[in-house]
């Protein structure tokens, strides 16, 4: 097992024990939850203040839905993506913001009008976006989608060992980015449950996650409301929320660092428990057979 060290996003310094929440901001009309809800500016920047307040730490922008869909190019992506990012900078400073994207273009205009972290949850498909992330100093996540391209399904996927092959893309994928100048106390792996995955994989994943966190690096998850939830609850998306704070509970005692989610206040109250159960915080009260 490695240490965990610090983690750097940012102007910004994460301890080891600090769970972090990463706010979902879609800037898309047809993301698989409440597809639209965020698409019009004004309404995603109304987000971003809900959010911060909830206690988000990071924000997380996207421009291309992860399902298959229309067409998004890359000038398309950047004109979705890249003026939020830079109004979401006046607006917030200090607060660290990520863009989803798997495209060095996108992530150059990111980086530029402000953007600490990208978020590749598509396993490295443009090589060219290590490159970017160390140029502009940023973050970079390393992701498991197995050998599924950009916004595909997964199709009668199948591992010898699917937490090996996990590893090994994600290792592969943080030492390339070493190589190409990224600071690595700015790189976090993840899993990417449902991508290149299915159900058995994903829940395979989960209660596996240790063997990520014992490598060291930082371990992202993102398993808000997804597929895997509903496959193994029978529910759709508006009805995934227990499913998914028991995954990121399970996933928290694992050892997972940053969370990705939706439903930003109950991801935070369950972190802010797993911390206390774990003795890295105190309850806020304490008089129960003290007084």
């Amino acid at each position: 097992m490695s240490p965990q060290g610090p983690l750097r996003l940012g102007n910004r310094a994460f301890r080891p024990e600090d769970l972090l929440v990463m706010a979902i901001v879609n800037r898309t009309p047809d993301s698989f939850f409440q597809p639209g809800v965020t698409w019009d500016s004004s309404a995603a920047m109304d987000r971003v203040h809900a959010v911060i307040a909830e206690g988000a730490d990071i924000i997380d922008i996207g421009g291309v839905p992860a399902r298959p869909g229309d067409d998004v190019d890359v000038s398309e992506e950047i004109a979705r993506v890249v003026p939020f990012v830079a109004a979401v900078r006046r607006a917030y400073p200090d607060v660290v913001i990520s863009v989803d994207t798997w495209r060095h273009e996108v992530g150059a205009e990111a980086c530029a009008a402000g953007a600490d972290l990208l978020n590749d949850s598509w396993g490295g498909r443009d090589s060219k976006l290590a490159e970017v992330a160390a140029g502009h100093d940023a973050g970079l996540v390393c992701a498991h989608a197995g050998r599924q391209p950009p916004r595909t399904r997964p199709f009668r996927v199948a591992y010898a060992d699917v937490m090996a092959d996990v590893l090994d893309r994600t290792l592969a994928q943080a030492r390339r980015a070493v190589d190409a100048g990224v600071d690595p106390s700015r790189i976090l792996i993840d899993p990417a449950h449902d991508f290149g995955k299915n159900t058995w994989q994903s829940l395979e994943v989960t209660r596996r996650l240790g063997d990520m966190s014992a490598t060291g690096w930082p371990v992202l998850v993102s398993v808000s409301r997804k597929d895997f939830v509903g496959e193994t609850l029978g529910l759709p998306a508006a009805e995934r929320l227990p499913g998914t704070l028991a995954a990121a509970t399970v996933c928290a005692w694992l050892g997972a660092r940053v969370f990705r989610v939706h439903d930003v206040a109950q991801t935070r109250q369950v972190l802010r428990m797993v911390s206390a159960i774990r003795g890295d915080r105190v309850p806020e009260r304490t008089v129960r057979g003290l007084t």
